[in-house]
C-alpha cells in the first residue's frame, strides 16, 4: 500500500474531507481537515479516520498511523500563525 492508496480510502469513507497522507510501507502520518471534526472529542475525530483504515489494519497492510485532525478554521489559523 501506498500514501496515495491510503488518501483515496480515506476521501471514500469520508469525501467532505481534505487529506495530506505521508508515509510508506505499513507507517503513515494523516492530516485530516473537514468540518465533521467540529465539535467532537480527540477520541471521535480519531475513530472517524480509523474507520476507513480498519481493514487495512486487521489485515497488516496499514501497521501504525499519526492522525492530526482539524476543522478549516482551525487549519487556516495553523498555516496562517
Amino acid at each position: 500500500m501506498d500514501a496515495g492508496a491510503v488518501k483515496q480510502l480515506l476521501q471514500n469513507h469520508l469525501g467532505d474531507c481534505e487529506f495530506h497522507v505521508q508515509g510508506e510501507g505499513s507507517h503513515y502520518d494523516i492530516t485530516a481537515i473537514g468540518e465533521v471534526f467540529e465539535g467532537l472529542s480527540p477520541v471521535k475525530k480519531q475513530q472517524l479516520v480509523y474507520g476507513a483504515l480498519n481493514e487495512c489494519i486487521a489485515d497488516g497492510s496499514v501497521h501504525a498511523v499519526n492522525i492530526r485532525t482539524f476543522t478549516p478554521a482551525q487549519w487556516q489559523a495553523r498555516s496562517a500563525g
